[in-house]
Order: structure tokens, then C-alpha cells, then sequence
């Protein structure tokens, strides 16, 4: 595997943790935590967009 595919994986793997985590603000926790799940869940939107960015250029 070269850093490409190293990276395609991570931005893979971090969009599917952002959903799940997005997923788990929304559905199972109604209180403050939810809120917390689902920034946590836009930060790892963030990563990934970064980490896709970075493909071909590192």
C-alpha cells in the first residue's frame, strides 16, 4: 500500500466513524450528551476532509 491508499482508507474509515458517531448524537442520546456525540461526529468530517486533501500531495 502506498500513502494514497493509506489515506483513502483513513478518510474512509473516519466518514463512516463521523456518521456513527453523528448517528449516536441523534438517535440514542436525547440529553447534552447527544450534542457532544454529534461535534465529535462534525470533527471527524473535518479530519477526513483534510485527510482527502492531503491525497497526492504528501
Amino acid at each position: 500500500m502506498n500513502k494514497n491508499t493509506v489515506l483513502s482508507w483513513a478518510t474512509f474509515i473516519m466518514i463512516a466513524m463521523g456518521i456513527l458517531l453523528i448517528a449516536l448524537g441523534a438517535f440514542k442520546y436525547d440529553d447534552v450528551a447527544g450534542w457532544g456525540f454529534a461535534a465529535v461526529g462534525v470533527g471527524f468530517f473535518a479530519n477526513a476532509w483534510v485527510f482527502n486533501a492531503l491525497k497526492g500531495r504528501v
